[in-house]
Order: C-alpha cells, then structure tokens, then sequence
C-alpha cells in the first residue's frame, strides 16, 4: 500500500512561485506513471501534468505549459502563478498494483 502526502501550498501573490512536493511512504509496486492534477473552486479534476519513471518523460497541460516543471522526486515547481492557477492539488501514482491518491494541498494566488 502506497500513501501520498503533498505540501508546499500556500497564499503567493501573482506572479510568484511555489514547490509542491509529493512523498511516498511504501513500496511502488513498478513503474508508475506521476500525475499532478487541480480542482479550482467550484470545478471539476483538471489534469495539470505527467510524468513517467521509466523514460521521466513528462507532459503538461496548455494552461501551464512553460510554467511548471514536473522533477525526477516528483515535486510540481511551479512559477509566474496566475489568479487561474487558485486550487487544490492532487498527486496521483499509477502503478501495476494500484491507483494511489494524496489528500491535496491547497494553493491560493491572490494579491
């Protein structure tokens, strides 16, 4: 059984920056594939960005696109943040075992 545990949210001001983390406690059970997804309020799961353990290939969605960057410890960093970017954030394992989910970490941009 694999928990995530994400952090690193927070009240930044446009334009600022923050670094989510994502820790594991547990064994993946093989290669997985890291997802980082959002809920703005009022909305629906809103992919954010992909990563892969094998070939760490990632992938982004448009809105920030340039903006984050998906790390090998899969960390979001997360810069030039826009008021749009105000959710809560999810990391997600897929691995051969299971779909695993974190509690979330709430990012607020506001001035």
């Amino acid at each position: 059984q694999v928990h995530l545990t994400e952090s690193g949210g927070g009240l930044v001001q446009p334009g600022g920056s923050l670094r989510l983390s994502c820790v594991a406690s547990g064994t993946a059970s093989g290669p997985y594939w890291m997802y980082w997804v959002r809920q703005s309020p009022g909305k629906g799961l809103e992919w954010v960005s992909t990563m892969n353990t094998v070939g760490r290939n990632t992938w982004y969605a448009d809105p920030v696109k340039g903006r984050f960057t998906i790390s090998r410890d899969s960390a979001l960093q997360m810069s030039s943040l826009k008021s749009e970017d105000t959710a809560v954030y999810y990391c997600m394992r897929d691995e051969p075992n299971g779909t695993y989910w974190g509690k979330g970490t709430l990012v607020i941009v506001s001035s």
